[in-house]
């Protein structure tokens, strides 16, 4: 049987993979995978960085605002206020508190099934 040669969606499926392979290794590498501090930290290291590097690529795609009048300018980047480690703690006790009630609920809702079909059949 020969071979068959490559078709573009292998290539498609190639570069996804490298793509993605690439993505997971650089997460990897600046410690995003890592404990909880660590993404912090890296996540502070990108808020460093962003506005500069936006800044960069700003003026070398030479989006640069050229402001005829000096008042219209374009808004201050804003800063991003984000803090992952926050964010999973208060989803951990969000899940934790609705599973700590969800044995008095499912009682609760059991009870008010049984009094709507003991209604429907009277």
């Amino acid at each position: 049987r020969p071979a068959r040669p490559w078709s573009a969606l292998d290539l498609v499926f190639v570069i996804k993979g490298g793509l993605a392979g690439g993505a997971v290794y650089v997460a990897y590498d600046q410690g995003l995978l890592g404990s909880g501090t660590q993404g912090a930290e890296a996540f502070r290291k990108a808020q460093a960085a962003l506005p500069p590097a936006i800044q960069e690529w700003i003026s070398y795609t030479g989006w640069e605002v050229r402001a005829v009048q000096p008042h219209k300018q374009l808004p201050p980047i804003p800063k991003l206020e984000f803090s992952p480690s926050d964010s999973w703690n208060k989803g951990v006790r969000m899940v934790m508190s609705a599973l700590s009630v969800a044995p008095t609920r499912a009682c609760e809702y059991t009870a008010e099934g049984w009094k709507y079909v003991k209604d429907l059949v009277k």
